[in-house]
């Protein structure tokens, strides 16, 4: 078989598609074969063009990596729901899909040399702050990218972006329309409000059995369970294994003498230092003279730190003298360092260039390190000793509880083999439960996996933390089931009393305002209710419900003899009446430079909201079919 393969890679034929495929590899990548032989299985299409598969799974990578560094270091990828994701990012790509067409109806163009500057001026592309094609690629690797594909990728964004743009920076407003929102933001308004609250109507409403077996009748097929599970688990924890380690002397003492070969004493410097700046007004030469200058009078015998006080540009330590305290090596620029150390106690150094300027540096002291003697790193070298030790046998520990745990059909034999208790938590829903292990997101993962309810297994080994490891089981699973009339009806009765409250409230608030309106007073018609009155309230203010503050300002401008009323329901289900008895205009008085950053603030709104009203619009208009 091999010979006749051998024989027909040698006919005119093999040779001709042998050679289309060089071409077609030189002239469009691999992608390009890979896309001759697949079939379509675009996920949509918009306007008949189709969102690739490729297109779907790079994006959808991409946004689970956005999310996942959203979720900090230790997130578990177990936590995002995949469907979820691809279905949003689908719905983006839509979107896009439908820009893109927009833009390329009205000839819009983002040229390759473009793209090219926008690669090459990329950060993450560039090494020592030249652009490094190796960079470049492995960076695209990591991101599931292939060159041509993020290029691609730039082009689309940068269409789209030129569009928004078109819109964001060509709006404006005019200065007579800047002016009246202005006016309007800053106007204030005189109120009055009371409050009829829900508890005051609720104590006196009572509902009868018949009324809650009724309710429960209609809405019985909504009220279940939550499906639930009780575990039952095993738990490693590092910090319990320390009681049973013990480190001796000689191990001390060994450690000691490993120390004392490794450590290395470093002197360090009491220093204070001059700095002349080299800024747009003061050029290199210019910074040079002046501190050679303010050498030689300090060589004529003028005291180092009054020098320093008045003529060092270190704010941070002219005032003390240009002292910068007792520091070692690390700490300071290399040239200021190599300087630092190469002086004798009150010797000055010769002017030393640094990146912010020129130095003169004084040694004030020099501390000499000495190795610590062994009572004093004694407690360090013990906790070292112990850290150690106690994570190799938490490894060792952890090893065996993965191979124990996997082959066993219970928590039984580990537990017994490991020493550690059988522990079971109460039932809890996918919401977590009230211990810190049932609220622990990979545990409530593994809980409701179906390797535990169906299969009955135990879990793989979970890290809670980087002290502590479980190994869970599922003890008893429950189903949802629809709820007796039993276990809802002080629920039902409490929801029945408080719809009932909510009609008492909204009749009891509008024969208020229409009192009000009738000309009653406004004591009299709340009932014993505080009344509150504010003058000169703002949008902003916080000195009243946020509920109570809108429909104040929602109201009509009052006539100098009669308030304007309506009613507000607040968070807890009382109802608030609203009187809005005054507004107050404010005379505008801006500068042209608020007026041009005011104008610009909101031209770019309006810009916002406009381009917003053309997405949706375009994707009213475009023949979406998903697959």
């Amino acid at each position: 078989m091999l010979q006749s393969i051998r024989d027909s890679s040698q006919s005119i034929v093999a040779k001709v598609i042998v050679g289309l495929i060089i071409v077609t590899f030189a002239l469009f990548g691999v992608e390009s074969l890979v896309s001759l032989t697949a079939e379509s299985n675009a996920p949509a299409t918009v306007n008949g063009e189709e969102i690739t598969q490729q297109e779907l799974y790079q994006a959808t990578e991409l946004q689970r990596r956005q999310l996942l560094s959203q979720m900090g270091e230790n997130a578990d990828p177990a936590l995002l729901d995949d469907s979820l994701v691809s279905s949003m990012v689908l719905d983006s790509l839509i979107e896009q899909k439908s820009l893109l067409l927009a833009a390329e109806d009205k000839n819009m163009l983002i040229s390759e040399r473009m793209i090219d500057q926008m690669i090459i001026n990329t950060p993450d592309f560039q090494v020592e702050g030249q652009f490094n094609r190796d960079r470049f690629e492995a960076t695209l690797r990591n991101a599931g990218f292939t060159p041509l594909s993020y290029r691609n990728l730039l082009k689309k964004e940068r269409l789209i972006e030129q569009e928004r743009n078109a819109y964001q920076l060509s709006a404006f407003v005019i200065p007579a329309e800047l002016k009246r929102i202005i006016t309007l933001d800053r106007q204030t308004r005189d109120i009055s409000y009371f409050i009829f609250p829900l508890d005051d109507v609720e104590k006196n409403l009572t509902v009868s059995d018949e009324e809650i077996n009724a309710k429960y009748e209609a809405e019985r097929t909504s009220l279940m369970t939550e499906e639930q599970v009780a575990i039952e688990y095993i738990l490693l924890n590092k910090n319990d294994l320390r009681d049973n380690v013990v480190v001796s002397e000689e191990e001390l003492k060994a450690q000691y003498d490993q120390f004392r070969v490794s450590f290395q004493a470093e002197d360090q410097r009491h220093v204070a230092h001059i700095l002349v700046e080299i800024t747009p007004d003061q050029d290199d030469a210019a910074a040079l003279a002046k501190v050679v200058a303010l050498q030689a009078r300090i060589k004529a015998g003028e005291e180092f730190s009054i020098v320093a006080s008045t003529d060092s540009d270190d704010i941070g330590s002219s005032a003390a003298g240009g002292d910068l305290g007792t520091n070692g090596k690390g700490v300071f620029a290399d040239a200021f360092e190599q300087a630092m150390y190469s002086l004798d106690v009150n010797q000055v150094s010769e002017p030393v260039r640094t990146e912010f300027g020129y130095h003169l540096i004084k040694v004030m002291g020099i501390t000499k390190a000495e190795t610590p003697s062994f009572a004093e790193i004694k407690q360090d070298l013990t906790d070292d000793i112990l850290t150690r030790k106690v994570e190799n046998i938490y490894v060792e520990r952890l090893e065996l509880m993965a191979d124990i745990t996997f082959s066993s059909g219970d928590l039984i034999e580990p537990s017994e083999v490991m020493n550690l208790p059988v522990m079971t938590s109460k039932p809890f829903g996918r919401s977590g439960g009230d211990l810190d292990i049932t609220q622990n997101a990979k545990v409530i993962g593994a809980a409701f996996s179906s390797d535990l309810i169906q299969d009955k297994l135990n879990s793989s080994v979970i890290e809670l933390d980087r002290e502590r490891t479980v190994v869970v089981r599922v003890k008893a699973y429950s189903e949802p089931r629809e709820q007796t009339l039993a276990e809802v009806a002080d629920e039902l009765k409490q929801q029945l009393i408080k719809d009932q409250a909510s009609e008492v409230l909204a009749l009891k608030a509008q024969e208020a305002v229409d009192q009000i309106n009738a000309g009653e007073a406004v004591d009299q018609v709340a009932q014993g209710q505080l009344v509150v009155n504010l003058e000169a309230v703002s949008r902003a203010s916080g000195e009243l419900p946020i509920e109570v503050r809108s429909v104040a300002f929602a109201l009509a401008n009052p006539d100098s003899l009669k308030s304007v009323v309506s009613s507000a329901e607040l968070p807890d289900g009382s109802v608030a009446v609203v009187l809005l008895k005054k507004v107050n205009m404010t005379e505008v008085q801006l500068t042209d430079e608020e007026t041009q950053s005011m104008g610009a603030f909101l031209g770019s709104r309006i810009g916002q909201q406009e381009y917003q009203s053309l997405v949706a619009e375009l994707k009213n208009a475009a023949e979406i079919e998903k697959k």
